[in-house]
């Protein structure tokens, strides 16, 4: 599956696509978690599914500030942003609806 709204960006990177987006979705991973590994090919469908939302990618291990700022304890933990505001969070390797439902409960 190939999308153009799934991206790997740093934590700067990251800030700039949250604030100049409405609808963002930033899966927080790192290379030596397995439950990040699992969850890829369920991200990157919700991501196919959902055009409307940019889905960016955020290594934890290059990018501590980040975590530190948005109180990421767990990973993978899935940020949900709204007009640059946080709004909620997914943590854990969890379903394709789990996504979709936390989707169309916060944008």
């Amino acid at each position: 599956m190939e999308t153009t709204n799934l991206m790997n960006l740093d934590a700067d990177q990251c800030k700039v696509m949250i604030s100049k987006n409405n609808n963002v979705v930033v899966d927080v991973w790192a290379e030596w978690c397995g439950p990040c590994k699992a969850l890829s090919p369920t991200l990157e469908e919700f991501a196919v599914n959902n055009p409307d939302v940019t889905v960016i990618k955020l290594n934890a291990d290059d990018n501590p500030d980040f975590c530190s700022e948005n109180a990421v304890r767990a990973l993978p933990s899935v940020l949900y942003f709204k007009n640059g505001e946080y709004k909620e969070r997914l943590v854990g390797n969890n379903s394709l609806k789990a996504f979709q439902d936390l989707k169309d409960k916060t944008f």
